[in-house]
Parts: structure tokens; sequence; C-alpha cells
């Protein structure tokens, strides 16, 4: 197994069906580059003369849209940035926080990391989309599924406030699990 010498990024990037490692080989004297997902090649190309450019690849069970871009810096220097979904990481994470909630945690000895997409209200949990029935309750809505033989609802409450808008809960076995940050 060839070692990975030119390794010149790494990014860790939280989608709904999980966290992802990315990483980018380039070497500046061959002109490779090499993309990886989660350990696996996305992309190679051999004896590339421009050293500057974008490499686009997709990310996830979603396939997300992703692209590397190098830029020189000065001299033989480059530096590499991340877009997810056309944004750059920073601004993609942001916009992540508002439209997503996400819980981690421990039934029966297995982790479970469940994430909410409040757009869609998808619900998925460790990679795979949950099948969900949402019902309208007094204060709110549920949306119930269910992981591992155990109950789980997120309820959907209004927080009386205009800037914070809905509160989302998730509830497994009549247990409140408190949110993650990511």
């Amino acid at each position: 197994l060839e070692k990975m010498t030119d390794l010149v990024a790494v990014w860790e990037v939280a989608l709904s069906d999980g966290v992802h490692k990315i990483e980018f080989e380039h070497g500046t004297t061959s002109g490779k580059r090499v993309v990886y997902v989660d350990g696996k090649e996305e992309i190679r190309r051999e004896w590339m003369f421009k050293l500057v450019g974008k490499e686009t690849f997709t990310v996830g069970a979603t396939k997300t849209k992703a692209a590397i871009n190098i830029d020189a810096v000065s001299g033989f220097a480059y530096e590499y940035t991340l877009e997810i979904n056309g944004r750059s990481l920073k601004q993609y994470i942001e916009n992540r926080l508002k439209t997503t909630n996400t819980w981690i945690l421990n039934l029966g000895g297995t982790d479970y990391r469940v994430v909410l997409e409040k757009d869609t209200m998808d619900v998925w949990c460790n990679g795979q989309k949950m099948e969900t029935a949402g019902e309208f309750v007094e204060d709110g809505t549920e949306t119930h599924f269910t992981v591992a033989d155990h109950s789980c609802c997120i309820k959907a409450v209004s927080s009386g406030k205009r800037k914070e808008g809905i509160i989302h809960t998730l509830i497994v076995d009549n247990r409140e699990i408190p949110e993650a940050v990511e």
C-alpha cells in the first residue's frame, strides 16, 4: 500500500448520513491530485501540468456536492479550501446549524447519531433515512420513529419567540436527549 506522502489537507464534514473524512493529496512536483472520501479513493489524476484548479466530487449517501479549490498563495505555496454545496466549509457549517438538529445517544451499548433536517422533516440515524410518522398534537407536532426497538419522538413546539422559532426535542423511551454540538 502506497503511503500518503503528498497529503496536504484533511477535513471532517458532518452530513445527515454521518461524519465524513475528506483527504487530499497534492504532488506539487508530479502534479498528482488524489481525493479520498472515508478512506476510499474518489479521484486520481497524475501528471497535471496545471497545479492550481478545482476537483469536484460527491460525499455520502446523499451524494452531496463537494469541491476542493487549489490556489497558489506565493511561490510554491498552495492553499486548499473545501466547498460543500457551493459554500465554503465555514458557511456550510453555519447554515447547517440553522437547518438541522443532531443528537447522539447510546442504546444498549451502541451509539446512534440522529439528525433532523428541519426543512424537509427527514430524520436520519447512523446514515439511514428513517421511516417516520408525523402527527399534530395540542402544542405542536410529533415525528415518531424507532431505533433498535426503542420508540423515538421528535417534538416540535413553538418557542413563542419569533427569533427562536420552533424548538425540536428528541424523546427516547420517555427520556429527553440533549442536543449534540458537532
